[in-house]
């Protein structure tokens, strides 16, 4: 606004002591200079105005990419919650297959003792078979053997048949503490029961046999397995204090220290 002051008030000056001619290209450049401002004063305008349409353009851009993000969000979360939904339905199925599977096994077993057992005790049919030659028996020390070949050949159930029938012949033999413990052994992991109840036989008829300690120890393992932390620890205090100088006092110590 200055700039324009002072022009005019030059051309007032130059008005009273200029000729017709200087006036006029006086006029002319301020013309010219008008033209130029305004010229300028709209490239700015169109520039601020583009400007101004860059940055909605920008706004509009991450407003959609918000709203893309939160699209893509809810469907992530849809997909992990179906995923982790079908993952447990997966483990569900899985556990009862193995629970039917170890019911099954189980049955089986129990069967097949029964059957052994039964013809163990059927007696000898002499009416309606021939006299025949009877082998001779087995010795004690034949027939664990046998078993226990059968046991290393992970044939457990041929092998634990054969030990109850070792038991049944000599009862009072001093392989009766080996063979208790390795018909315990010979059951499958998901029938604890039954190897609980054999490692208890062994430990309370042969407290002072040398599969003892083991026995009462591995009472205490299956009972941490099975999360029972109570009936553990005080399994492996008793491997401790009854056999202070055994290998599985040692062990068992290790296992109190760890257990929860």
């Amino acid at each position: 606004m200055s700039r324009w002051l002072l022009l005019g008030g030059a051309l007032a000056v130059m008005a009273g002591c200029a000729t017709k001619g200087s006036v006029r290209r006086v006029e002319t450049q301020v013309m010219v200079l008008r033209a130029e401002t305004a010229r300028q004063d709209s490239a700015r305008a169109a520039e601020l105005a583009r400007i101004i349409r860059l940055q909605q353009h920008v706004l509009d851009s991450l407003g959609s990419t918000r709203q893309a993000l939160r699209v893509l969000d809810t469907r992530v979360g849809a997909d992990i919650t179906d995923v982790l939904r079908q993952l447990v339905q997966t483990q569900e199925l899985v556990g009862q297959s193995q629970r039917r599977l170890t019911e099954m096994k189980a049955s089986l077993d129990a069967r097949a003792e029964q059957r052994d057992a039964a013809l163990l005790a059927q007696p000898a049919d002499t009416t309606t078979r021939p006299a025949a030659v009877t082998p001779p028996a087995a010795s004690a020390d034949q027939m664990y053997n046998g078993a226990m070949q059968q046991y290393r050949a992970n044939r457990t159930e041929t092998a634990r048949r054969a030990f109850y029938e070792f038991l049944q012949q000599y009862p009072e033999h001093p392989y009766v503490p080996d063979a208790l413990y390795f018909i315990a052994e010979s059951f499958d992991p998901g029938m604890p029961d039954s190897a609980v109840i054999k490692f208890t036989e062994l430990h309370a008829r042969f407290a002072q046999s040398r599969r003892a300690p083991a026995a009462l120890y591995k009472v205490g393992v299956i009972a941490e397995r099975r999360k029972d932390t109570a009936t553990a620890r005080s399994t492996f205090q008793r491997v401790i204090q009854e056999y202070p100088r055994s290998e599985e006092a040692e062990l068992a110590r290790e296992r109190l220290a760890t257990l929860k």
